[in-house]
């Protein structure tokens, strides 16, 4: 009977031993899948992360080369989940549209194109709508220049850089205040040999401001219906009889071929609408006068509105040609974005930014002209998103040149403003 207790615990205890070996021989089995399986996962994230390999063209003015191969090479480095060969080539911005349409498969990947380009660029089927970091893109930038890039509520570009125009002004003339208000403005006597205002009615460009100021819409409240135009209603005559007046009054002097560009540089003028391009030469001939501001009120029927012209963006597209279409997207959200707006600035002909938070840089604020277009295109109105745009400017600089010349009268003001009007909408000739 003892024998067989002792044979049955020694049973007992093999048993048990082969279970503890069991049990180990399985943990080990288990570690050592663990083991592989994770060797294999490091494979496959190695074999993931290695970089995409590339090539992105772009478009750049001439004056830009070096800044944009700086910019590019940063994006490089800020992507490491691509291998870039990247070819920079020269192109106007004012060009560059022509070029894409000419052959998009060999134009550029990204490029500078005016935003007044849009809907050209769009009917053509030449554009792709930017859909990488789109939330980022219009949370930073000012909401006049996603409008300017925007169609048929789709984002065709990044903006880089506003295009319009503002106030210059001699500070031994006005003062802050001063400027605010051209009643302000033309109620100052300056003296006989000195004019107070200068503009160009019989420009396309400036002479829209006083109708927008007024209430008025070109091609629809959104710039997008070629049938619609309000500029020879009630506010449009109202408008129309202000550019009137202010074309009788001695104290201004219309901007034609450069006169009142010239007037300020002699002394003999106290303030000029233009736009950045003419900071260098002003500053230098005003010196410590030298002021720019946004564009003043104007007051009609005893209520002061805010004068607003057009605005133009130079905007950052992507070619639909593209073979890389996201990363075109991502170096075009890099290229319109607040690091290389500041180097822009920097580097090339202190150029205004569209970023909001850079309006208040010290850098950039401290210059006059280029916080000056950055502040006035928070009042001005994009350009129409319709190519019937291109039926605008003929009528509407004839219209001005009435004005000037005396042609355009009050007891035909009206009829003029229909018969322009009538040109805006007429329709657009088959090429």
């Amino acid at each position: 009977m003892k024998k067989v207790k002792k044979l049955l615990s020694l049973l007992m205890v093999l048993v048990l031993m082969g279970v503890f070996a069991a049990g180990c021989g399985n943990k080990k089995a288990e570690s050592t899948d663990a083991i592989s399986s994770e060797d294999t996962q490091a494979e496959e994230s190695t074999e993931t992360a290695a970089p995409e390999k590339i090539t992105l063209k772009v478009w750049a003015p001439e004056e830009e080369q070096e800044v944009t191969k700086e910019m590019c090479d940063l994006f490089q480095k800020n992507h490491p989940e691509y291998e870039i060969t990247f070819d920079v080539g020269i192109m106007s911005v004012a060009d560059s549209i022509d070029a894409i349409k000419k052959d998009s498969e060999v134009a550029a990947d990204v490029f500078a194109y005016p935003s007044g380009g849009v809907p050209e660029l769009v009917e053509a089927g030449l554009i792709l709508p930017i859909t990488v970091d789109l939330d980022s893109i219009k949370n930073i930038h000012s909401e006049a220049a996603i409008k300017s890039c925007t169609l048929n509520d789709l984002l065709y570009g990044v903006p880089q850089s506003p295009n319009s125009w503002f106030m210059y002004y001699d500070k031994s003339k006005y003062t802050e205040d001063d400027v605010t208000s051209l009643e302000k403005m033309l109620a100052k006597d300056l003296g006989n040999d000195i004019k107070n205002f200068s503009c160009d009615i019989d420009n396309s460009w400036y002479m829209s401001a006083f109708f927008y100021a007024n209430g008025g819409t070109l091609y629809g409240t959104n710039g997008d219906d070629p049938t619609e135009c309000s500029w020879n209603d009630e506010k449009g005559l109202k408008a129309a009889k202000y550019l009137l007046d202010l074309a009788k009054n001695p104290k201004y002097v219309d901007d034609q071929d450069g006169l009142g560009g010239s007037l300020m540089k002699e002394g003999k003028l106290a303030a000029l609408c233009s736009g950045t391009w003419a900071a260098e030469d002003l500053q230098a001939a005003l010196g410590d006068n030298y002021a720019a501001v946004k564009l003043p009120t104007i007051n009609i029927d005893g209520t002061d509105y805010q004068l607003s012209n057009f605005a133009d963006f130079r905007a950052v597209g992507v070619n639909s040609a593209s073979k890389a279409p996201k990363a075109a997207q991502q170096l075009a959200a890099w290229l319109g974005g607040e690091e290389c707006q500041l180097l822009r600035f920097e580097k090339v002909n202190s150029t205004a930014p569209t970023v909001k938070s850079l309006i208040e840089n010290d850098q950039v604020a401290a210059n006059a002209a280029v916080l000056a277009l950055s502040t006035q295109t928070g009042f001005s109105t994009p350009n129409p998103s319709t190519s019937q745009l291109a039926q605008y400017w003929t009528p509407a600089s004839a219209f001005g040149a009435g004005i000037l010349n005396g042609d355009i009268k009050e007891d035909n003001l009206q009829a003029s403003l229909d018969a322009m009007v009538e040109g805006f909408l007429s329709k657009i000739a088959a090429e």
